[in-house]
């Protein structure tokens, strides 16, 4: 239910923009009001020209902004002088409009105008709404649409029939509005509700009680009707359908190929009594509501079945699952090809053809995008695809997009243009690295340098609230859910293995392994006590295995290969004295590696080493008496040990986290792709260490 959420004392002093900002942002919050980057709002003000003259301004929404979360900055000001007289042709292409528009603009480097602008400047009132509410686009996506329209409203709304938005379609709503000025909305067939109003708060609650309306309406008519047919009785519970969400998820993210995906998983209550209602299959595949949930959720989802069976053993149960995923996805590709060989232009080059939602029974939806935004965002307009659905078939059926009125929209230059203004991908876009160790110094440090290059990151440590607080930094710094933090202590299988998992939950897999964490110690032989050779040998030899072998696991499940990253130490190729396990150690994760480089081949999986020398800045290990020991064995003061070490290099260096990091990023990368089993020292050149 629509909530009034205008608050006079936050509007108080507001000027006619920031009144537009305000009123979209109440708009923007519910998202059954309007969909995550979808709708646009309007308001005609006058503003002064760079000559200092009154100008009739139309504000309207940028191209590609939210609703939610736009400022000021994301309007594009128009003078309605020269908006007005196109009310007078009879048509206008996408191109001639857009071209026309953007010489409208009162001011430069104003953002590109909504393909809709028209829309907000043919109707005559000062303020315009133009949303996507579920219960409206319920009865737009009805067969008999247009009757529940004049049941509901009576002779107070108008209908267009649907056809793409642009010049004809705001034309077809201006002279509605002109020519019936009893009628308060429009109907949109298949796309949504145009309201408008002469003053922003009277604008925006008219807005909210004509979408209340609609869903009374269609709420006393669903009176307990389960539109989607029985729901199974038979289900997993929360606890089941997480783990095999981490099972397949894997699997999912494989069989969808590259470009690498990140992947969200949901069973929220109102998805799993669509996915597991008797008709839930036979709804889903119809098509899609409206042309902005479509641009985000592909024409249909992908529908995966399978025999669920909570009393059996769940391997068993996941083995079918599996099956039909990859079976599903297949037949998915190959019908995404054909639905675009069938309705595509000249110069037309397809998307990637794998699904962004996936559902299924007894499990919920996993959707896919080339991050944690845009996968959420997949996921938000489902839930209001699942509404609409619902809403129709309360009223009569669900009429959705045509596949040709679907894939004008898909392909519709104006919204390729969009996606062409987005920045480019960085290094690391779709990937995730897996960092043990993350919460301080080496370790920290390629946490915000992979992430800086577009990799989701989790940041894998003992210490879980300095994990938190890089995960938590990273996010604020690199976007949504950019950074994961989880506790992991290496040395414990279950813990490892349950890192991997909360990963395959999180972010749908893993690409980039770094085994980072370490500790060490200064001692001779004869002081090395049984207990000191094994806690060295349990995190940086056991750990290193443990981390490894899990990452294996998920590389094997995905089949898009990987890298793993082991962080050693030139301690591994040249001894030094007083530390004869932690050279040890050093020495078994430079040969695991080689080994693992090995088995991974076959599979693309890439196995490198980067041996650092001294990095003191940041290090949890040598403020834990490393530093004291390490000086004391060249007989100098602890103070003095970053001299010492850049005065041994060839260079005359000291070495940072940061220069790890980089190095880190390049076996992590395209960059070394035909690259394994290798060794990178970053010791700012040490003769012994050369590696021979």
């Amino acid at each position: 239910m629509p909530k009034i959420l205008w608050n006079d004392s936050e509007a108080q002093g507001l000027d006619d923009l920031d009144l537009l900002v305000y009123r979209s942002h109440l708009l923007g919050a519910d998202r059954a009001v309007c969909n995550i980057y979808g709708g646009n709002t309007g308001s005609k003000t006058i503003e002064q020209d760079f000559r200092g003259n009154p100008v009739r301004t139309l504000w309207v929404k940028g191209s590609g902004s939210d609703l939610a979360t736009m400022q000021r900055k994301d309007f594009a000001g128009l003078r309605m002088d020269d908006i007005e007289p196109l009310l007078e042709r009879d048509a206008m292409s996408d191109q001639e409009m857009t071209a026309y528009l953007t010489q409208c603009l009162i001011a430069l480097n104003m953002p590109r105008q909504s393909i809709e602008t028209l829309l907000h400047g043919f109707i005559p009132a000062a303020h315009t709404d133009h949303t996507h509410p579920d219960a409206v686009i319920s009865l737009a996506c009805s067969p008999n649409g247009k009757n529940w329209m004049r049941e509901i409203y009576g002779e107070r709304a108008a209908w267009v029939d649907y056809i793409r938005p642009g010049f004809t379609l705001s034309k077809q709503i201006g002279l509605a509005v002109r020519n019936n000025p009893q009628i308060e909305c429009v109907v949109m067939g298949k796309h949504g509700l145009v309201t408008w109003g002469d003053e922003p708060k009277a604008t925006y609650a008219h807005t909210i009680s004509i979408i209340q309306e609609a869903e009374d309406f269609i709420a006393n008519r669903a009176n307990g009707k389960k539109v989607f047919g029985a729901i199974s009785t038979s289900q997993f519970n929360e606890t089941g359908r997480r783990e095999i969400a981490e099972s397949i998820m894997p699997v999912l993210r494989g069989a969808a190929g590259i470009p690498r995906s990140i992947l969200r998983f949901d069973d929220s209550p109102d998805v799993l009594d669509f996915v597991n209602s008797e008709r839930a299959r036979e709804f889903s595949q119809i098509g899609a509501a409206c042309p902005d949930h479509l641009v985000h959720t592909k024409r249909v989802p992908m529908f995966v079945e399978w025999d669920a069976d909570p009393s059996a053993p769940l391997g068993t149960s996941l083995q079918s699952l599996v099956s039909n995923l990859r079976e599903e996805m297949a037949g998915y590709v190959e019908n995404y090809r054909t639905y675009f060989d069938a309705n595509k232009t000249d110069g037309d080059k397809m998307f990637h053809p794998a699904p962004r939602v996936v559902l299924i029974p007894n499990v919920g939806m996993i959707t896919t995008g080339k991050d944690a935004q845009l996968a959420q965002v997949s996921a938000d307009l489902y839930h209001r695809a699942i509404n609409v659905m619902g809403g129709s078939n309360v009223l009569d059926e669900f009429n959705s997009l045509s596949a040709a009125e679907s894939y004008a929209i898909e392909y519709w230059p104006l919204e390729l243009y969009k996606l062409s203004q987005r920045p480019p991908d960085r290094e690391l876009t779709g990937r995730v690295a897996f960092i043990t160790g993350a919460a301080s110094g080496i370790g920290r440090a390629t946490a915000y340098r992979l992430a800086q290059e577009g990799a989701h990151v989790v940041v894998a440590d003992l210490n879980l609230e300095g994990a938190q607080n890089v995960a938590a930094d990273i996010t604020k710094r690199f976007g949504f859910k950019r950074g994961l933090a989880v506790q992991c202590n290496v040395t414990d299988e279950e813990q490892v293995a349950n890192a991997f998992r909360e990963t395959a939950r999180a972010y749908g897999g893993v690409d980039i392994v770094v085994n980072n964490a370490g500790l060490a110690s200064s001692f001779s032989v004869t002081e090395t006590t049984l207990a000191e050779w094994n806690k060295l040998f349990d995190v940086l030899a056991k750990g290193y295995f443990l981390v490894a072998r899990e990452a294996f696991k998920i590389f094997q499940q995905q089949q898009l290969g990987g890298s793993v990253i082991f962080v050693a130490s030139k301690n591994g190729l040249i001894a030094s004295k007083n530390a004869s396990a932690y050279n040890a150690a050093k020495a078994a994760e430079i040969h695991l590696a080689r080994s693992l480089a090995e088995e991974g081949g076959a599979m693309g999986v890439r196995v490198n080493v980067v041996n650092p020398d001294a990095v003191l800045q940041g290090s949890s290990i040598w403020d834990a008496g490393w530093r004291e020991a390490r000086a004391k064995g060249m007989g100098i003061a602890p103070d003095q040990l970053e001299e010492a070490y850049r005065q041994r290099t060839t260079l005359k260096v000291n070495v940072y986290p940061e220069d790890i990091a980089e190095a880190i990023l390049f076996f992590a990368s395209e960059r070394s792709n035909k690259t394994t089993g290798g060794i990178l020292n970053v010791d700012g050149g040490l003769v012994a260490a050369y590696v021979r």
